[in-house]
């Protein structure tokens, strides 16, 4: 399957370029998000880990923190 790149027109192109640069920081910032959420869960679950009663819950949440931080980083 092919992709066909669009053009864009040289009137559209500053308008086209600000958007561009606004989904960007959004990516970044929401990159930026999940990364520190994922660390926050992390650090949570192996806080519950430490409990006996605790480990039923901390170990997936753990485990949910570390793969939101692998999502986010790429």
């Amino acid at each position: 399957m092919t992709t066909k790149k669009r053009r864009v027109h040289w009137l559209l192109y500053p308008f086209w370029l600000i958007w561009r640069l606004a989904a960007w920081i959004i990516e970044v910032a929401f990159r930026l998000v999940g990364a520190v959420l994922g660390l926050v869960l992390m650090v949570a679950g192996v806080v519950l880990t430490l409990t006996i009663i605790g480990a039923i819950i901390g170990i997936p949440m753990a485990i949910i923190g570390v793969k939101l931080i692998i999502r986010s980083l790429f």
